[in-house]
């Protein structure tokens, strides 16, 4: 079979089977910004997006290997915000400040132990 974007061969559907994953996490972070006094508020509005650039500055400056923090729109969950969400696990949290940031990124996605005490319920 021919893939059709680069005219090579296809890869069969277990060739990616046990490869290494390009980014081992994905940080979502919502920076979805309702109108002014919406009854749910927003994460912009809370901060969301100047806590998003914190956390990509300080993923580097950590060294923190395999991850790619993301900027997402809307996530549904507007009045716990601002929200994130870590996947591959799909730990979700409510990040206030740059030590919250700090948290997620080093004893989740360095340690591997989600701070439980910023979570969100599913």
């Amino acid at each position: 079979m021919t893939d059709t974007m680069t005219g090579g061969p296809a890869a069969s559907a277990d060739e990616g089977a046990g490869a290494k994953p390009y980014f081992a996490f994905h940080v979502f972070v919502c920076t979805n910004r309702r109108p002014d006094g919406h009854a749910r508020g927003s994460c912009a509005a809370r901060g969301s997006e100047r806590l998003r650039d914190y956390m990509k500055v300080r993923a580097k400056e950590l060294g923190v290997a395999s991850v790619r923090i993301n900027t997402a729109g809307c996530l549904d969950r507007c009045e716990l915000g601002p929200c994130v969400v870590v996947y591959p696990q799909g730990i979700w949290y409510r990040v206030q400040t740059t030590d919250d940031v700090d948290r997620v990124l080093t004893e989740h996605v360095q340690g591997g132990r989600p701070p439980s005490d910023l979570m969100l319920p599913p």
